[in-house]
């Protein structure tokens, strides 16, 4: 039983693992026996198998990191991101268009009983009011076709952040039910807001009440640990049928706002005028 979870001797991929919920997933799995090889924009100074430098935004980076990993993969844990502070097209492509061809080039390497999964967001909550509209997006094919799509309809895209997490959301749920033929799993969470480096960025371009709001019923912000538990737990053996799932990791803000014990009146009055 000491191997609840099943990771020990496991070759895993974790994206964004210089900082924030991204290295503390690593470490987690690094303390769990997996063999780690690291993915960021910035170099990591954990004891990774291997690190490779890569850019979301570009697909030669990606290609580059995954061959000089090869061989099996049992699990990638997609952990980077950028916030609403940076240019659209430039969120939308490491928030998901990066992600997915990232993604897409590992499958390849998995087999029965591997394990995918993202981190979304509270912020792509509005996904299930234009299904029809995300499908279009995430059933483009390949890189190039969706920064395309999104060149094209930039008045759907706006700031970048909530379209692209609402975005991973639905890819998740689609995918899940192809992916899961070929007993590979793969689910996403809606973390909480949590204290990385990123807070900064989203307090300044949504407000701290906006925020604040998003931590209730809690009332705090979580922590990369806390968070990195839960991504931990459903890429686990102990998971193994869990697949497709949107998985709130949010210490009850989802649960609160489905029973009316949260007061989105903050988040809908700071959103309001960009809905115009």
């Amino acid at each position: 039983m000491s191997d609840l979870l099943g990771y020990k001797g496991k070759r895993v991929i974790v994206t964004g693992c210089f900082s924030g919920m991204g290295e503390a997933t690593a470490k987690l799995l690094l303390s769990l026996g997996a063999e780690v090889h690291g993915l960021d924009y910035k170099d990591s100074a954990l004891p990774l198998a291997s690190f490779h430098n890569v850019d979301l935004r570009d697909t030669a980076s990606i290609d580059a990191a995954v061959a000089g990993i090869g061989g099996k993969v049992d699990a990638l844990f997609n952990c980077a991101g950028l916030p609403q502070s940076f240019p659209a097209m430039d969120v939308m492509k490491v928030n998901f268009i990066g992600l997915r061809h990232l993604t897409e080039q590992v499958l390849p390497l998995m087999g029965p009983g591997g394990a995918i999964v993202s981190i979304a967001s509270t912020g792509g909550m509005g996904w299930s009011r234009r299904i029809p509209t995300n499908m279009e997006f995430v059933t483009t094919k390949g890189f190039d076709a969706a920064v395309a799509w999104c060149e094209a309809n930039m008045d759907t895209v706006k700031e970048g952040y909530s379209f692209s997490k609402e975005n991973v959301i639905v890819w998740t749920q689609f995918m899940g039910a192809h992916l899961i033929k070929k007993g590979i799993r793969i689910n996403c969470t809606l973390p909480s807001p949590t204290q990385t480096p990123m807070m900064a960025a989203f307090e300044a371009t949504s407000g701290k009440d906006v925020v604040a709001a998003a931590a209730e019923p809690m009332g705090r912000y979580s922590t990369p640990e806390e968070q990195a538990a839960g991504l931990v737990l459903i890429n686990s053996d102990l998971a193994s049928i869990v697949n497709g799932v949107v998985f709130p990791v949010d210490g009850g803000f989802m649960g609160g706002v489905a029973t009316g014990q949260v007061d989105l009146s903050v988040m809908m009055r700071r959103s309001a005028p960009a809905q115009g």
